[in-house]
């Protein structure tokens, strides 16, 4: 991994009520905003000390002064009317400014590590894409080597079916993609009881 590699942070500003709401149809949007919060805190600390360019894109607003370090994470505001083109537009920065090997990760996946963002920057070495596979049909990471806003048309997004739908894509244009371990994004109560643990803090602190 090198400054030419960038990793895209997406990221929705954390305010009640706007984040995590099928979490908060359950325990409260108070409490959905907190595990949120602990959520972007995992987030940062299993990406801060990779050796890549990293970017922080907000779904409403730039904030200076939170918990993402001016130093260490470039910070941008997302463009676009749904996730797809919102995603279609930070690839098409990254790679306008000479990014060789770019990859995009949500704020919502407990079980992603470190070693496992390393991999999937190494696996395109020899692939056009990289893809985490979430066990709801979607995926919590995508990367690639060169733009293929194709990726990003016509989806359903939010659904189990969206995995697949970009697999096809793939295939259609002949690209050569990778598959990494299928993980659990954190979109409900269920999600959060299914994890074996919970890092850096102990298990009732999430609820």
């Amino acid at each position: 991994m090198t400054e030419n590699d960038r990793l895209i942070i997406f990221v929705k500003n954390p305010e009640i009520g706007r984040v995590k709401t099928r979490l908060a149809k359950t325990i409260g949007d108070e409490q959905a905003l907190s595990i949120y919060q602990k959520l972007l805190l995992y987030t940062k600390e299993i990406t801060k000390g990779l050796n890549a360019d990293k970017s922080v894109y907000y779904s409403e607003h730039i904030d200076n002064n939170d918990l993402w370090d001016n130093m260490l994470f470039s910070k941008h505001l997302q463009r676009g009317d749904d996730l797809g083109e919102r995603m279609q537009n930070a690839f098409a920065d990254a790679f306008a400014q000479g990014k060789e090997r770019v990859i995009i990760i949500g704020s919502d996946c407990l079980e992603l590590e470190t070693y496992m963002i390393k991999e999937a920057f190494a696996v395109l070495e020899n692939n056009d894409v990289v893809l985490g596979p979430a066990k709801d049909g979607g995926y919590y990471m995508i990367g690639m080597t060169a733009f293929l806003p194709t990726l990003f048309e016509d989806k359903n997004w939010s659904t189990d079916d969206l995995l697949m739908d970009t697999i096809l894509d793939l295939k259609k244009m002949n690209a050569k993609y990778y598959l990494l371990k299928t993980l659990n994004d954190i979109d409900t109560i269920e999600d959060l009881k299914a994890l074996d643990k919970f890092p850096h803090q102990k298990n009732e602190d999430w609820f």
